[in-house]
C-alpha cells in the first residue's frame, strides 16, 4: 500500500514545541473523566505521548507507534515500532487516538484510507480521535520550506524541489479539505472540522505576536471565510454509527 517513493523521516524533534502541541490537542479531544487508553501515532520525538502520560489528572494508558524509533523521551509510555499503516492493537481498544501530521507520510490514497481505517478499528465506540494534516493550499511548503510547492501539479513538485537543490523527489500527499473529508468518509468515520476551534485554543495557550495575533482579532466569521487558507486542516474523527 505505497507508490513506490522512498518516504525520508520529517519528524518535529523539538521537544518544547511538542509540549505546547500536546496541550492543545488535549483540550480539542473529548476524553473521558475516568481511566484513558490513548495511542498516538506516528510518536517522533515523543514528546505528546509523554505529555499525555505523565500530565494527567485521572489514570491514563498510553501506547505509541512509529516506523523509526527517533525518541528524545520514552518515560511514561509503551512504544512499537512499525512498518505499515497497519496497527498492533485489538479492535475498540482506546479512548482516543492521535494522529498529528503523519497521514501525508504514509503513501498513496490506499494507505491513507487504510490509516484511517485502522484509527476507526482500533477506537472504541464512544472514543475520539485527533487528525491534523497540512492543506495542500499551505503558502509554505512546512517539510521543504519552498513556496507554493504542494500548489504545483504532482509530477512537478519533484522538479521543483530539485530545482531549489532541497531533495530529489517529494514524498509528502498533503490534501484538500474535500480530500480529507471523503477519505474518512471511506474508513466508515465522521469528520468534525475543528480547524478554527484549534486556532482559538493556540491563541489562548501560547499568546503569539505578529501575524498570529492580528488574525486572533478577527471575528469567527472572517476567519470561517479564511478557512481555505489555513495551512493544517484539524479535524476530530468518530466512528460511523451507521458502519
Amino acid at each position: 500500500m505505497n507508490d513506490g517513493l522512498e518516504r525520508q523521516g520529517h519528524a518535529t524533534l523539538d521537544l518544547g514545541s511538542r509540549v505546547a502541541k500536546a496541550r492543545k490537542i488535549e483540550r480539542l479531544l473529548d476524553l473521558p473523566s475516568s481511566h484513558q487508553k490513548i495511542l498516538e501515532v506516528g510518536t517522533g520525538a515523543g514528546g505528546i505521548a509523554h505529555y499525555f502520560a505523565v500530565h494527567a489528572d485521572v489514570p491514563r494508558t498510553v501506547e505509541a507507534v512509529d516506523v523509526k524509533d527517533q525518541r528524545q523521551v520514552k518515560e511514561g509510555y509503551s512504544f512499537t515500532v512499525v512498518s505499515s499503516t497497519t496497527l498492533p492493537f485489538p479492535e475498540d481498544s482506546f479512548d482516543a487516538v492521535i494522529s498529528n501530521h503523519v497521514i501525508e507520510h504514509v503513501g498513496d490514497r490506499e494507505a491513507q484510507i487504510h490509516h484511517l481505517t485502522e484509527i476507526a478499528r482500533v477506537l472504541k465506540a464512544e472514543g475520539c480521535a485527533y487528525l491534523a494534516v497540512p492543506s495542500r493550499w499551505m503558502l509554505v511548503e512546512p517539510h521543504y520550506g519552498l513556496p507554493f510547492l504542494s500548489w504545483l501539479p504532482r509530477g512537478w513538485r519533484s522538479a521543483y524541489l530539485r530545482l531549489a537543490k532541497r531533495g530529489h523527489h517529494y514524498d509528502c500527499e498533503p490534501l484538500q479539505l474535500y480530500e480529507l473529508e471523503d477519505l474518512v468518509r471511506k474508513a466508515g468515520l465522521t469528520c468534525e472540522n475543528v480547524s478554527l476551534r484549534a486556532f482559538r485554543t493556540l491563541i489562548e495557550l501560547e499568546r503569539p505576536r505578529g501575524l498570529l495575533a492580528r488574525l486572533a482579532c478577527l471575528p469567527d466569521r472572517w476567519l470561517e471565510w479564511l478557512n481555505p487558507l489555513a495551512p493544517t486542516h484539524v479535524c476530530l474523527l468518530r466512528r460511523d454509527s451507521r458502519h
